[in-house]
């Protein structure tokens, strides 16, 4: 089955999917998520590499992609100083997430549906890429490796 034009994408509280929604001027979809660079190679000094991302990503009402909100935290290597911590990377994270969240107006939390887009921040690939292995289409939600398929209904495998 080919990729449908427009990928559902089920709202999921407390779960992966649970800061995406509709507000006054279209949808939305944020998340926080580690990332490596493209082309990374395991090896010593990895903790540098592997960085945390609030994520905000806006589209209009028929899902086209407007515009995104990408700020890293800091990585992994400053996670493990302080990771229970008020201010450790991922209280900032999801501290900065929340805020550009409120920001939206009249925004509520509910499935949606976005066209594939794509782009690349501190070399790393953000998006919704789609592809098809052996006439199987699928779509894959990145830095967060969420992918969607058959039979398309917004649920997600990781």
């Amino acid at each position: 089955m080919a990729v449908p034009e427009v990928i559902p994408i089920a709202y999921e509280p407390h779960g992966r999917t649970e800061a995406i929604g509709c507000y006054e001027d279209g949808q939305f979809m944020g998340s926080v998520t580690y990332a490596f660079p493209k082309g990374f190679e395991l090896g010593p000094g990895w903790e540098e590499q592997k960085r945390l991302y609030a994520v905000l990503h806006t589209f209009e009402s028929d899902g086209t992609y407007r515009d995104s909100e990408i700020w890293c935290a800091g990585t992994w290597a400053e996670q493990m100083r302080d990771p229970d911590g008020p201010d450790s990377v991922l209280s900032r994270a999801r501290v900065h997430l929340a805020t550009r969240l409120r920001g939206l107006p009249r925004r509520t939390y509910t499935d949606i549906a976005v066209r594939p887009f794509q782009l690349t921040v501190d070399n790393v690939l953000f998006g919704l890429v789609t592809g098809d292995d052996d006439g199987e289409g699928w779509a894959e939600l990145y830095p967060d490796h969420l992918g969607f398929g058959e039979p398309w209904d917004g649920t997600y495998d990781t």
